[in-house]
């Protein structure tokens, strides 16, 4: 992938001066793994283990969410590399998980106006709860969602915003582009500003209350330009196994995921791939792409770590999944094959692969 330089570099070095810390702390369980603690790169013991399985960070870099049990009482709140307790049952919480920092910031919820703000990592508000909904750091940038209204699904289990105002800030809270309306594709470190709009197709552009244009790769259109004139053009078995990452993760019943070097994959399969892939130049064929990120209960071992974070999520706002769907001819067939492309530092790469009829060897 094409590198580029963070506009807001400046900003973002300024920023986490005092946040680059080169001893990462490491998670470690107690005798009966329900607690955890943290130890430096040399084994001490840097805090006992004490804090909750809700506490999700495998290490410790700047700032973290912990939960721990006091007078048998659950208390939650962010902790600093320095044990600076900020932000008390403040949690930000998604998907029943709290908040993971990124580039030295971390989310909070201020519970009493349930609006959404960010420290720093010395747990100073840098972004003060302001906003309905707001963004993890992205390349010293920011998305936020002002006044929008949270309403509920007819079941109550699950919540969406209504109306309000999408915009970009920075990290001094200052907003660069007013009606943002990000579909959640947008690759925040490919930023370019320019007194016109980049005439890139891939990319999209925004104007900033500066009047400058800022534009971003999609990477949506991205990845369709990539797989029209990189892969598609050319489906021999060289390039295809050039655009494939170093082990392929398949279904086949009834060992469930197995995991094989590509050659081998793509040596034993090649022409079930060629047949399915070449499906795709046909404009008949019903198939759609979806974005998701790795699976981190699927892709566990250490060469996959680059690609989730500290609290083993997947950095999916720079590496995310492709999944291209292609469906059944026959209606009455509900079963679809599954091409999962990653992007990595080094372009879009085949990483697994399901498939409706066992035909894989």
């Amino acid at each position: 992938m094409k590198n580029y330089i963070p506009f807001f570099l400046l900003i973002f070095l300024s920023s986490l001066t005092f946040g680059q810390n080169n001893d990462i702390w490491t998670a470690f369980p107690n005798k009966d793994t329900t607690l955890i603690g943290f130890k430096d790169k040399n084994g001490t013991i840097k805090i006992e283990p004490k804090f909750s399985g809700f506490t999700t960070a495998r290490e410790f870099e700047n700032i973290i969410a912990v939960s721990e049990e006091k007078d048998n009482k659950w208390e939650s709140y962010y902790l600093t590399k320095k044990g600076k307790v900020v932000g008390r049952d403040s949690l930000y919480v998604f998907d029943n998980g709290p908040d993971c920092e990124n580039e030295g910031f971390i989310r909070f919820t201020d519970r009493k106006t349930d609006k959404m703000g960010m420290f720093n990592a010395e747990g100073k508000i840098v972004i003060p709860a302001i906003y309905s909904d707001v963004s993890k750091v992205h390349n010293g940038v920011i998305s936020v969602l002002k006044d929008a209204k949270k309403k509920r699904d007819p079941l109550g289990e699950h919540f969406f915003w209504t109306g309000g105002k999408e915009l970009l800030i920075d990290l001094n809270n200052k907003i660069l582009i007013k009606d943002f309306k990000s579909d959640n594709n947008l690759n925040f470190y490919s930023l370019q500003k320019s007194k016109e709009p980049s005439k890139d197709q891939t990319r999209d552009n925004f104007l900033g209350v500066d009047g400058q244009y800022y534009s971003f790769i999609n990477y949506e259109k991205e990845f369709k330009n990539w797989l029209q004139n990189t892969l598609l053009s050319d489906l021999s078995k060289a390039n295809l196994e050039k655009h494939s990452f170093e082990k392929i993760t398949y279904w086949k019943e009834p060992d469930g995921w197995i995991n094989v070097p590509k050659s081998k994959f793509i040596e034993e399969n090649f022409i079930y791939l060629k047949l399915k892939l070449e499906e795709l130049k046909n404009p008949k064929t019903d198939y759609f792409v979806s974005t998701d990120g790795l699976n981190q209960f699927i892709f566990e071992s250490s060469e996959y770590d680059i690609y989730f974070n500290n609290c083993n999520e997947s950095k999916d706002w720079l590496y995310p999944v492709k999944n291209i769907v292609i469906n059944p001819k026959n209606e009455a067939d509900f079963k679809q094959d599954h091409f999962h492309f990653l992007r990595t530092e080094n372009g879009y790469k085949l990483i697994s692969v399901s498939v409706a009829k066992d035909d894989l060897k």
